[in-house]
């Protein structure tokens, strides 16, 4: 067996150095940019979003129909070269509708977790830091709106903010997402609010409001961000249920789930009409359920490929 020399071992340490040093000179950021480059997966459910949202942005510019066209002579025709996803009982174009409501869906799910992020995030961290009597208030206000199931109390609030509309369908998802936020935030703050850089920091008397925004937070973005990444695909989802019902956009809007909802009124002679719009929330949860997935690994260190 051939023996390692010092030679060997000496030329082998500089480059163990100097591989240690590359690690550590790269930033968090760069580290999960490398680590989602390394996940096709991932790579390709953020394609999709992406694909999705230049489609819903750049949709006035396309060369496609207006999306409230109507021409009853073609009412209900099934796909073809002409219209690729059918037409629907009002001979208005459907690819036209799923890619003009992509401009409604996709925007309302990530504005619909930002805002429950943010609140909820902000509630969370206050009550785990501050304990308390604020702390079983924010709490126990979270644990009554999970009591419910998500989308009756969604309808319940729908209906109390004045009946169907979107506005008042993000909001009513808004309030229902935020309580997640609050109890993972609270979780992260107990399992933090202990280390040797809080207690260091209170000792040379910095504020608890200091101590909480600039040692604290910052160490909790991780799993914020990659529940807020899985959560747009359940916000549209949920947004979607509410239009389904009757309770989220009204007509002539084209958002996704009052196209399913007019499509299933129709039976299944005239599949089309529906599994356009279906076929269009399937690809983006899907696509965010992906990039998510691979998210989560590439923010957690120890799931990193080295």
């Amino acid at each position: 067996m051939a023996s390692v020399t010092s030679s060997d071992a000496a030329g082998a340490m500089p480059a163990l150095a100097l591989d240690d040093g590359v690690r550590a000179s790269r930033s968090p950021l760069s580290e999960t940019a490398r680590a989602l480059r390394g996940n096709p997966v991932a790579l390709a459910g953020l394609m999709v979003i992406l694909a999705w949202l230049v489609l819903g942005l750049a949709a006035p510019l396309l060369p496609i129909e207006n999306p409230n066209f109507q021409n009853l002579s073609i009412k209900l025709q099934p796909p073809s070269l002409q219209h690729l996803f059918g037409t629907d009982d009002l001979g208005r174009d459907l690819g036209s509708r799923v890619i003009y409501g992509a401009r409604v869906s996709i925007p309302a799910g990530f504005l619909v977790v930002l805002a429950s992020g943010v609140v909820g995030s902000l509630l969370g961290a206050v009550a785990g830091y501050f304990g308390g009597i604020i702390d079983n208030l924010i709490m126990r206000a979270a644990d009554a709106i999970l009591a419910f199931p998500s989308i009756i109390l969604a309808m319940a609030i729908t209906a109390v903010r004045g009946g169907p509309g979107l506005s008042n369908a993000l909001v009513a998802v808004a309030i229902v997402l935020w309580p997640e936020y609050a109890r993972l935030m609270r979780g992260q703050v107990l399992s933090l609010r202990e280390n040797d850089y809080v207690t260091a920091a209170e000792s040379i008397g910095a504020g608890r409001q200091r101590i909480l925004f600039r040692h604290i937070l910052p160490s909790t973005d991780a799993p914020i961000i990659v529940k807020a990444t899985l959560d747009v695909g359940a916000a549209i989802v949920l947004t979607a249920g509410l239009s389904f019902i009757g309770l989220g956009a009204v007509p002539p809007t084209a958002e996704w789930g009052a196209m399913i909802k007019q499509g299933a009124d129709k039976g299944l002679q005239y599949w089309w009409y529906a599994a356009a719009p279906g076929l269009a929330i399937m690809s983006v949860v899907m696509a965010l359920n992906f990039f998510g997935d691979g998210l989560r690994d590439a923010l957690d260190p120890r799931r990193r490929e080295r």
